[in-house]
């Protein structure tokens, strides 16, 4: 279910498809690095300006699907215009600054990014660009990921599925929300 939080800036309508914490799981596999299974936390939130914030967390899982080490993290601000155009600003934790352009599809909450500036630091391995697809399908969010290197084409890298975190905040706010003329027996609510 998709709401849009009645303080959310107008502008920011069409992305409240993100807005919420996700947690799932994908695989990461690219030359030179390592391949594995990870888990993410995903995390898009608001605060009534023009942007949404984006905080992504992943690790490495085991064999038993257990945390082994960290991965990567990310953090950035997500905008997007009256013609469905979108840019976002992030930064991860490898020394990489990157500025992502793309757009919001037409009459379905799925978004292409491709980055537009790249900065790294001395510290962070080798990276010229990347394309991001993400997606809200069947209430999951999904996302693949691509990247390039001097070395290496663009090619995929990352995707993972993600679930939407349902809090107790969540629980106590839709039970507010239940009409007064709820059914008692629960199975009257389907004739």
């Amino acid at each position: 279910m998709i709401e849009i939080p009645s303080d959310l800036h107008k502008d920011l309508v069409p992305l409240a498809f993100l807005l919420g914490n996700w947690a799932g799981a994908g695989v990461t596999d690219f030359p030179g690095g390592e391949k594995a299974n990870f888990g993410q936390e995903v995390t898009f939130t608001h605060d009534g300006r023009d942007f949404l914030a984006y905080h992504s967390h992943t690790w490495v899982l085991d064999a038993e699907g257990n945390k082994v080490k960290p991965l990567e993290s990310e953090h950035g601000f997500w905008r997007i215009d009256k013609d469905r155009k979108v840019e976002v600003v992030m930064v991860r934790d490898d020394g990489v600054v990157e500025v992502w352009y793309g757009e919001l599809a037409d009459k379905k909450p799925q978004i292409d990014l491709a980055t537009d500036a790249v900065a790294r630091t001395a510290a962070s391995g080798p990276y010229s660009g990347g394309k991001r697809l993400y997606g809200y399908v069947k209430g999951d969010l999904m996302w693949v990921g691509e990247k390039q290197t001097p070395e290496v084409p663009l090619r995929p890298y990352m995707s993972a599925q993600l679930k939407k975190v349902v809090t107790p905040e969540d629980v106590e706010r839709w039970a507010k929300a239940l009409p007064d003329d709820m059914p008692d027996d629960g199975i009257a609510f389907f004739k």
